[in-house]
């Protein structure tokens, strides 16, 4: 007996992952640390990072320990980097594989240097709020690093909470930034200074950075628009034609009955908010692609089906393969007519919907 295919999949063109590496490299010239938390923004953590383990990178980001914990479960040789504060119970896992936390707090340091020796960076707050030190409170870090034989700090980080939206203030974290290196003790070979996240690498620049970190462009993706011509998306969602069906003028369709304002050839697809495809999508101007034309999406998106209009497409097929965002219809986009972001749409497609490499 053969197994079922599955209604929905998500395609991944590592080639265009590695692309897409190469275009960070390029256009910061600095080194990279790709960031591959949240199961690489839905790509899969472990292919993500098997795809990119020989590329020559310093770090993979990640969220926490319990990624982390899987990278090495996998065989995975770059050393993972903690992103933000790590919690007490995380810390001694972190010191015994010989990962890479940030020091966000003086508490952390005690206990770090407790559980030593460990490797670590020190996240400065220049602007985003979310943990690290503050200008005014670096000297009194440094004092008790110093005290700290068994921590031994091999770079310094900061982040841009609006590179894509507020290039002023950007422009001005990144002065701060510069000038606050300036205090920091640099004695560990290598040494790796990093702030640009995919927008701050993409449009600005540090005098003092020699890594960045991006995320969603590795996934072929631009916080910027002026920027995605150089980048190919990595993941094709997709889904198939379950049920074609001829509905009079009037007859309602899904949930709160949208009524039909013309005879409808409707198509039935296999995916759903089950799946991650955004119920926020309801009757707000999406399509989908089958055989290669836009067809729009009617009435609401319910948990495993979603009804698209294809009267104006008499060719297609019940098993028909749909492209719900890719190359041709970027994820972006699709995410702005949700009312969301492109990070959040990715990374809400669920484990349901089958991963397929190529």
């Amino acid at each position: 007996m053969n197994l079922s295919p599955p209604r929905a999949w998500a395609e991944i063109d590592l080639s265009a992952l590695r692309h897409n590496l190469q275009v960070a490299r390029s256009t910061s010239g600095k080194e990279v640390m790709a960031v591959i938390k949240a199961g690489a923004y839905g790509h899969g953590l472990e292919e993500t990072a098997k795809a990119l383990d020989h590329e020559g990178l310093p770090f993979f980001g990640v969220a926490n320990a319990g990624e982390a914990r899987r990278l090495f479960n996998a065989n995975i040789q770059t050393t993972p980097y903690i992103l933000g504060a790590t919690l007490p119970s995380e810390r001694e896992e972190i010191t015994a594989r010989g990962w890479t936390p940030c020091l966000c707090s003086l508490d952390e340091i005690d206990h770090f240097n407790a559980l030593g020796p460990v490797k670590a960076h020190l996240a400065l707050d220049t602007g985003m709020g979310r943990g690290g030190f503050l200008p005014e409170q670096i000297p009194l870090a440094l004092q008790k690093l110093a005290k700290c034989p068994n921590i031994t700090i091999t770079g310094v980080g900061s982040h841009l909470p609006v590179a894509d939206e507020d290039p002023h203030f950007t422009r001005s974290q990144f002065e701060l930034f510069d000038s606050l290196i300036t205090q920091i003790p640099q004695t560990a070979t290598p040494f790796h200074i990093h702030l640009g996240n995919s927008a701050g690498l993409l449009d600005f620049n540090s005098h003092t950075t020699n890594l960045v970190r991006p995320g969603l462009m590795i996934y072929g993706i631009s916080p910027l628009a002026s920027h995605q011509e150089k980048l190919r998306p990595v993941m094709t969602l997709k889904t198939r034609i379950s049920l074609i069906h001829d509905l009079p003028k009037g007859h309602g369709v899904s949930y709160g009955r949208t009524l039909l304002k013309r005879d409808t050839r409707a198509a039935i697809l296999g995916i759903g908010y089950g799946d991650g495809y955004p119920r926020s999508l309801s009757e707000q101007n999406a399509h989908v692609m089958i055989r290669g034309h836009q067809c729009p999406l009617l009435g609401r998106v319910t948990m495993d089906q979603i009804i698209v209009d294809v009267t104006d497409l008499p060719t297609c097929q019940t098993g028909d393969a749909v492209i719900l965002f890719g190359p041709d219809l970027l994820v972006s986009n699709l995410a702005a007519k949700a009312g969301t972001i492109a990070w959040e749409l990715l990374t809400q497609i669920t484990p349901r919907v089958q991963r397929n490499y190529r």
